[in-house]
Order: structure tokens, then C-alpha cells, then sequence
């Protein structure tokens, strides 16, 4: 255990993605020893490198001036593609894609390879946890953790208590926050929870304004920015977050419910069909690969 009481020392994070490094790069800044793991060798690489810039980013910018070096934050990351080193886990993020079928595999595998006191979160915008608990044999150790982007710079993650979730694991979840420099929001479990029930039909619905040519996504982002003093707009947000996992949250979110208030919009479906997902491939509702672009 770390000298915050009750948190987790090793913690295990599945998928490199952008959520799964920015969680690995919190973690290994605040002390915790990481299993960071993808499907392949090349996938980890970028990882690295994403981790590398992130944190000469977060030391330009953070508040929290003199933090650990690189290299020792670096070193308390271990990079694989094997569930072998779970064995040592006191707790696992999971932070695959917003695809059932990715991510409903990954939890038999956990409950198998990770220790009896091991709790698992599901980094997910939109799944139901109460669902994802009942992959394992360990419902009561399962609950959500919906972190927000870029992790190490938001102080806010949302905690979700599924229907079997024990408040022991509420409990160790808050602790590892804490340690993590963070403040959990417990909510309780319903697909989207609190914060994508609205902000996924908020975007969606931004895009639907885009498509029937009411506004510009300049200038629906601007009304947003201007008018309610939003440090960003709706599609910039979506843009941040990645047009495919918006799609996908929102697709999930229309499935849950059988609410016709959810249906994708056709022009977020054909932008990702484009393969348009935002900053993450440098373009999406606004070009990134142009310099002092959005």
C-alpha cells in the first residue's frame, strides 16, 4: 500500500489508448507502480512516447511545479502485452474501446489472473458496470471509473456504484483517487450515468445542428463558449474526445434506452465512416494538421 491510506500500490491498466495513458501517466506520477497493457509491441511504443510528451506537457503547464523526473516516472511503468504481471495487481483500470465485444472479453481473463482482493473499474463513458460485474465472480469488487481528458490535468473523476458494488470498493476506488490528486463523484449505475446522458445528446445533438445548416460548428461552438462562458463548445468537445467513441457512446446509449432521443446523428455516422475522429487523426470537425488550428 502507498502512505495514502488504504489505496492501491500496483495497479494494472488495460488499453494504451488515450484514456489508458493518461491514466498510466497520473498513476506513475503519484507513486503507483503500473502494468500498462495493449495487443501489441508497436501499440506500447506510442504509449511511451504519448507518456514522454505528456509529461514535459503537464511540467510547462501543472500547477503542481517540482514533481518526480522523467525517467523515475517512466520507471515505475512496466509495458506488456501479457495478463502474466496482473498476478501482482491490487487494483485494474480497464480503458478498451467503447465495443462490447473488446471489452467483454478482458474481464473473465482479469477475474482468473488477478489476486481474490483485486477490484476492477471500468474506465467506460456509456456501459452499464452492473453488466460488466457480471462477467466476473466478483461483482462486489467491480464499479466505474469515468475519467476525463486529459486525465492528469482534471481533478474530478465520476465513481459508479453498480448494483452488487460493496462499499469497500467505493471505498479503495476514493482512496486511489485521492492518491492520485483526485475527488470521486459517486453516482449510482444506469447507462451514460450523469455526466454522458447529457453531454452525448448534447453533442449529438450539435452535430444534428451542423447537418440541418442552422449553424456553422464555429459558431455553434462560439454560442456556447460566448453566451453560457463554456471553455469549450460542443464539437470542439467531440473533437477532443474522438468522433468514433462519441459515436459509439451514443450508439450504446440508443441500445440501453430503445429511446428514439438517442439516435445517432447521420452526419457524426458519416464522419466517421470518413474516418474524420478528431484530434486524435488531426481532423474532424475542425482541421488539426493546419498550423494555430483549433
Amino acid at each position: 500500500m502507498t502512505e495514502n491510506q488504504g489505496a492501491p500500490a500496483t495497479v494494472g491498466v488495460v488499453g494504451a489508448g488515450v484514456m489508458g495513458v493518461g491514466v498510466a501517466q497520473n498513476l506513475a506520477q503519484t507513486g503507483h507502480r503500473v502494468l500498462l497493457l495493449d495487443v501489441g509491441d508497436d501499440v506500447l511504443a506510442r504509449a511511451r512516447a504519448e507518456i514522454e510528451k505528456g509529461l514535459r506537457f503537464h511540467g510547462m503547464f501543472s500547477r503542481q511545479k517540482g514533481g518526480p523526473p522523467a525517467a523515475e516516472v517512466l520507471a515505475r511503468i512496466s509495458f506488456t502485452t501479457s495478463y502474466d504481471g496482473f498476478a501482482e495487481a491490487d487494483f485494474v483500470i480497464e480503458n478498451v474501446t467503447e465495443k462490447w465485444e473488446i471489452k467483454s472479453p478482458i474481464y473473465p481473463v482479469l477475474d482468473e489472473v488477478c489476486p481474490p482482493h483485486a477490484c476492477f473499474a471500468a474506465n467506460t463513458s456509456a456501459y452499464s458496470i452492473t453488466r460488466i460485474g457480471s462477467l466476473t465472480r466478483r461483482p462486489d469488487r467491480v464499479l466505474g471509473m469515468h475519467f476525463m481528458n486529459p486525465v492528469p490535468l482534471k481533478p474530478t473523476v465520476e465513481v459508479i456504484r453498480a448494483f452488487h458494488t460493496s462499499q469497500q470498493t467505493v471505498d479503495t476506488a476514493q482512496a486511489l483517487l485521492r492518491a492520485m490528486g483526485k475527488e470521486g463523484i459517486v453516482v449510482n449505475d444506469m447507462p451514460g450515468f450523469v455526466s454522458n446522458r447529457v453531454l452525448m445528446l448534447t453533442i449529438n445533438e450539435a452535430v444534428w445542428l451542423v447537418q440541418d445548416q442552422v449553424a456553422a460548428a464555429e459558431d455553434v461552438d462560439r454560442i456556447f463558449k460566448t453566451c453560457f462562458g463554456h471553455k469549450m463548445g460542443p464539437l470542439e468537445t467531440a473533437d477532443l474526445i474522438g468522433l468514433d467513441t462519441i459515436l459509439y457512446s451514443v450508439e450504446v446509449l440508443y441500445e440501453s434506452y430503445n429511446d428514439s432521443k438517442y439516435r445517432p446523428c447521420p452526419l457524426l455516422k458519416k464522419m466517421v465512416d470518413a474516418g474524420l475522429h478528431g484530434r486524435k487523426n488531426g481532423r474532424g470537425f475542425y482541421d488539426y494538421t493546419v498550423a494555430g488550428a483549433a
